[in-house]
C-alpha cells in the first residue's frame, strides 16, 4: 500500500492538527516570513513583557521564541539526516523537558531571536533546493513512524503558524 507524503490519516492528533493549520498555505512561505512576523511583533518590547507568561503553567515570550530556535535545530537536523541517508531515525524530544534544562527562561532575548532567524535562513536555503524525489524521502520518527520530507516540511510550517498564534495570545497579556 503506498501512501501520499502528506498523508497524516494514521498519525497522532498533533499531527494533524499542525498540518491543518498549515490548510493550503505554501509552507516555504510561511518558513520564510515567520522570523520578519514574530520581529514585527517582538522588536520593540519591554524586557518585562519577555518573562511573563500566558497564565500559570503556560510559557513567556523567551520560552516560546527559545523553543522555536531549539525546534529549528531539531527540524533543520531531521531534514539533514533523511536527505543523506536511508530511513534515517528521526527522535522524539520532550519540549518541557528542554525548556527547563537549556534554561529558557534565561536566554537573552534578542540572540535567542537572532539565533533563530539565522537557523531559519540556512535551513530555507536547503529547503528550497529539494525536489518531489527529494520530498518523497523518509525518517523514522522515534514515537510518530515514518515522516516524509514533505510532511516534515508541511510541520515546521504548521508549528510556526501553531506558535504564531501563542505569542498572539501572549502579546494580549503583555501588553
Amino acid at each position: 500500500m503506498t501512501h501520499h507524503p502528506l498523508d497524516v490519516s494514521t498519525k497522532p492528533v498533533y499531527v494533524k492538527e499542525t498540518i491543518a493549520l498549515l490548510a493550503d498555505r505554501d509552507p516555504i512561505e510561511v518558513m520564510v516570513e515567520t522570523p520578519r512576523w514574530v520581529r514585527a511583533r517582538l522588536g520593540n518590547l519591554p524586557a518585562s513583557a519577555w518573562r511573563k507568561p500566558e497564565a500559570e503553567g503556560k510559557w513567556s515570550l523567551i520560552q516560546v521564541i527559545a523553543h522555536l530556535t531549539d525546534a529549528e535545530l531539531v527540524f533543520g537536523w531531521r531534514l539533514r539526516l533523511v536527505l543523506t541517508s536511508e530511513s534515517a531515525p528521526l527522535t522524539g524530544y520532550d519540549q518541557n523537558l528542554w525548556l527547563d534544562r537549556f534554561n529558557y527562561d534565561g536566554a537573552d532575548p534578542e540572540a535567542t531571536l537572532a539565533t533563530f532567524v539565522a537557523l531559519r535562513e540556512w535551513n530555507v536555503r536547503i529547503w528550497r533546493t529539494l525536489t518531489t524525489a527529494d520530498l518523497d524521502r523518509t525518517g523514522l520518527h522515534t514515537e510518530r513512524g515514518p515522516e516524509s520530507l514533505a510532511l516534515l516540511r508541511g510541520l515546521v510550517a504548521g508549528h510556526d503558524l501553531r506558535h504564531r498564534r501563542q505569542i498572539e495570545r501572549l502579546l494580549a497579556v503583555v501588553s
